[in-house]
């Protein structure tokens, strides 16, 4: 789902928008599950995309982006070892871990679940204030069910 081109995004198979909203919504529960240090998540709510070259009254993909402060600063870095540790033994792929080209050098994290057909990006942000972890978590692509429109939302 990372490779950088249209044709990498998995086809997720056929949902209304609100049935692959809640799905990827409880992908990103399960991550947050994984943090295993106190803090809290942002509230925060999925959007629907389109696919890019598909039909976009018939292809959909969601974006559920979030975040998760620390109740300790440096509880940051327990998390983001955690993740990185954990993902992998639950069906995540890391196709991508280090710093990015801010000037923060924020710790950026990519991971694929090629059975649930979702992608995830973690960033650890340690110099914002306060300190977090942005999380986004894809889909793959789905297509409507005949007779159905897509919810934006």
């Amino acid at each position: 789902m990372t490779e950088g081109n249209s044709d990498s995004v998995p086809f997720s198979g056929t949902s209304t928008s609100s049935d692959a909203a809640d799905a990827t919504e409880r992908v990103s529960s399960g991550i947050y599950d994984l943090i295993g240090v106190k803090g809290r998540a942002s509230e925060s709510y999925s959007t629907v995309m389109g696919c890019s070259g598909k039909d976009t009254g018939k292809y959909f993909q969601i974006l559920h982006p979030w975040s998760f402060y620390p109740a300790s600063a440096s509880d940051l870095d327990v998390a983001m070892e955690r993740l990185k540790e954990e993902l992998p033994k639950r069906g995540w792929k890391i196709v991508d871990y280090g710093p990015d080209t801010s000037k923060n050098k924020n710790i950026r994290m990519t991971a694929d679940n090629d059975e649930k057909k979702v992608s995830t990006r973690i960033i650890k942000m340690s110099k914002n204030d306060p300190p977090k972890l942005s999380l986004d978590v894809v889909s793959g692509c789905y297509k409507i069910p005949d007779g159905q429109e897509i919810e934006r939302f």
